[in-house]
């Protein structure tokens, strides 16, 4: 198995409020003290952190529960409940966060160190002192404290990169990244050699860089399921740009272009409004005449090049595209296609979404018991 895991169903519940005391002081001497309850202390609030130490949600996997821990309840002599603990949820940089019932979109946890509220704690009941008047000197009720929350969420990862690489299987997308970057993606003479995203550092002119995604292969019918299907096409998503990659020796390279932007537009048609640049790779088995003759049957609208990761033909004037590209000040950010709500009947079927809910059999969930205390 993979240790790259971009997608996890989990379930989270806060900590419920502390109930309220309805105690009376009974001291020697002092046969009427009065309410002395304390307050019910605050239960344990659910956190998303982002941590860039993180690369997947393979820790969140096997944890399918997340759970805060109740508030405890007020005492006498005013004292107060101890608040419940709040849990953290440490998550990559980069991922999104859905409500998994209705697909709602939730947060994006883009930063490292940032803490987003998933769902608050409940407040603790007040105690039977606060409820104290003039005409009322004997109150012997008290608050509950307030219910835990819910919610079934889904994490996903979309890589924060700039470029996003597209392409059929074994148009050299490892490739071009294993030669302008430090990265070491798995490069092999068969399809789907890449079975997980990767990332690289692109040095660029006078000590400048960007960052560089290495999506599996894409083929016809992808955006219905089909090869490795809708997996990880929502990595390309938060790509700020798309370099469409198509081998030299392609029947028709105009052809398999349309084939992936269809797909693309299929999977999500916002993705339209991305910059996209079209690398011609394995361009060292071309002479001039070939160049020339591939060139009258490119798509128009897009800026071309052409490469070889072998002999470093037109990577430097790739590097310049992209940089280009990148800084257009008609740049469009991918933040909008992000945040959309998630279509929940597009997600494939996971023997593992359906998971037990744990039970919460505190026995202070009476309500007589958080209202009416008999002790006098």
């Amino acid at each position: 198995m993979s240790n790259f895991v971009d997608y996890v169903k989990i379930y989270c519940r806060s900590g419920k409020g502390g109930r309220g005391s309805s105690h009376f002081r009974r001291e020697k001497y002092i046969p009427k003290g009065g309410p002395d309850g304390g307050n019910g202390g605050k239960g344990g609030s659910i956190y998303l952190r982002g941590d860039r130490n993180y690369w997947t949600l393979l820790h969140l996997k096997y944890e399918r529960h997340i759970i805060a821990t109740a508030g405890g309840g007020g005492s006498a002599k005013r004292s107060s409940g101890k608040d419940g603990e709040d849990r953290f949820i440490e998550v990559p940089c980069g991922t999104v966060v859905y409500d998994a019932e209705t697909g709602e979109y939730l947060c994006d946890v883009t930063g490292d160190g940032q803490e987003i509220l998933l769902l608050p704690g409940g407040r603790g009941g007040l105690g039977n002192w606060n409820f104290k008047t003039s005409t009322n000197q004997a109150p012997r009720y008290a608050q509950p404290g307030e219910p835990a929350t819910e919610r079934k969420i889904i994490l996903q990862i979309k890589l924060l990169a700039d470029v996003g690489l597209v392409g059929f299987p074994n148009a050299g997308k490892s490739t071009l990244l294993s030669v302008v970057s430090a990265a070491k993606p798995k490069i092999a003479n068969y399809p789907f050699t890449t079975l997980e995203p990767n990332l690289g550092i692109v040095s660029y002119r006078d000590n400048r860089s960007f960052v560089m995604a290495d999506i599996p292969g894409i083929i016809e019918g992808a955006s219905e399921g089909k090869g490795l299907g809708l997996r990880f096409l929502r990595h390309i998503e938060r790509n700020s740009l798309l370099l469409f990659m198509i081998p030299a020796d392609t029947a028709g390279i105009r052809e398999e272009y349309n084939v992936l932007h269809n797909e693309l537009v299929q999977y999500n048609p916002e993705l339209l409004s991305k910059c996209r640049v079209l690398a011609i790779t394995k361009s060292d088995m071309l002479d001039d005449e070939l160049t020339e003759a591939l060139s009258a049957d490119l798509p128009e609208d897009v800026p071309t090049v052409f490469i070889s990761s072998i002999t470093g033909q037109g990577i430097t004037e790739l590097k310049d595209i992209l940089w280009k590209e990148l800084n257009r000040e008609t740049f469009q950010e991918p933040e909008r296609i992000v945040h959309k709500n998630l279509d929940i009947s597009a997600l494939p079927i996971d023997d593992d979404d359906d998971f037990d809910i744990p039970v919460d059999d505190d026995p202070e969930d009476s309500a007589d018991e958080y209202y009416w205390d008999d002790e006098d």
